[in-house]
């Protein structure tokens, strides 16, 4: 059967759509020298960026770290020890509210985390000043870092930052104790799910991506776009149009891979997604293109038989693009598992799928395009 789309260039769509649907979020990080800012840094978001992102000033005491294909930037704001810390609130005050005028939304502080490690069993007033100032411009949270054991602790974090939205305590490393027992890294996901709840809605899949501390967080927003794909798909296949339907249908499908894989972080350049997507087109494309036929064929009786063709069609597509999502987002999970979080190649990625499809009884095939018969 030919399927009559020109793949190459339904990735290439398909690419640029999730790019430009995925922003970038800024995250400002605030607290005294020592807190734990970078291990904490290193240990929720890809890329170790606190060790190996590119950073530039953007005040006299605070810095900017990116790394090429994370879409988040992290400001990392130091000198709350500075002698004229007064001045340094304000120049941090002034860049904030100048990015907050910046049309592109991209530019604008999201959130500002404010740290305050727990072993040091006090606010100072430098965090209770900057906490406040963050506040009439972004959300706040209160980190307590390097957590132990609370003792109370985080009740009067709380009540020394009364503007911040809630406080976390986390720890981000395995602590070995001198007793030989050992502290595993606790509190990240709970991070992860607070900071969701208060960054903007069209930045939240930015911070899913970047973040590697919550895997469930990358499933559920993953999941979300399955659930679209497959509504989508169903409409389309319900159309009474003869064949039309598994033509529409893959493009779909296409866009659901990358629009995945841009939850996930991982790499959205066309060869990484030609990649996993041939991996699909291989193991599923032909008998989603197959399953078709029958439906299609009757399309072509006028009343009953298009109403019926269509109907078949839409709960074909729909349970078709479901699974092909639903197994994709499960094989991510299970490789992100493993690497502790880090991103897979491609071609572990593509391996994986293709053989979780087999697995689901997509049995392996082709798909011809353009003018092939």
């Amino acid at each position: 059967m030919t399927v009559p789309f020109d793949l190459g260039a339904e990735v290439r769509r398909a690419v640029e759509n999730a790019t430009r649907e995925l922003r970038v979020v800024n995250v400002l990080i605030a607290g005294r020298t020592g807190v734990g800012k970078s291990t904490l840094i290193n240990a929720m978001f890809a890329g170790n960026l606190a060790e190996t992102g590119q950073g530039r000033p953007v005040t006299m005491s605070t810095r900017e770290y990116w790394k090429e294909g994370i879409p988040i930037r992290i400001f990392d704001t130091r000198g709350l020890e500075a002698a004229a810390y007064s001045e340094t609130l304000e120049e941090l005050r002034k860049h904030i509210a100048s990015r907050a005028n910046d049309p592109n939304p991209d530019r604008h502080i999201h959130i500002a985390w404010v740290c305050i490690a727990e072993d040091s069993r006090r606010v100072e007033d430098a965090e209770v000043q900057m906490h406040e100032m963050l506040a009439r411009h972004v959300p706040v949270v209160g980190v307590v870092t390097k957590s132990r054991s609370d003792q109370g602790f985080k009740a009067v974090v709380q009540e020394l930052l009364p503007l911040a939205r809630n406080v976390a305590r986390v720890r981000a490393i395995r602590e070995e104790l001198d007793d030989g027992h050992a502290l595993e890294p606790m509190g990240l996901a709970s991070l992860v799910e607070l900071t969701l709840t208060l960054v903007p809605e069209s930045h939240r899949r930015a911070f899913v991506a970047a973040q590697k501390a919550s895997i469930e967080a990358k499933r559920d927003h993953a999941r979300s776009i399955v659930a679209t794909a497959a509504v989508t798909a169903a409409g389309l296949a319900a159309v009474p149009l003869p064949v039309a339907d598994a033509v529409m249908i893959v493009p779909v499908q296409i866009g659901m891979i990358a629009g995945i894989s841009s939850t996930f972080g991982l790499d959205l350049s066309v060869g990484t997604i030609s990649t996993i997507v041939t991996s699909f087109v291989g193991a599923g494309a032909a008998t989603v293109a197959g399953r078709w036929i029958v439906a299609s064929l009757l399309k072509l009786f006028p009343g009953i038989g298009s109403v019926l063709g269509g109907l078949i069609s839409a709960a074909t597509a729909g349970t078709l693009t479901t699974t092909l999502g639903e197994t994709y987002v499960r094989v991510l999970c299970t490789l992100f598992e493993v690497s502790g979080g880090e991103t897979p190649t491609a071609e572990q990625v593509a391996t994986g799928f293709h053989e979780a499809l087999t697995s689901a009884g997509l049995a392996p095939g082709s798909v011809t395009t353009g003018s092939d018969t």
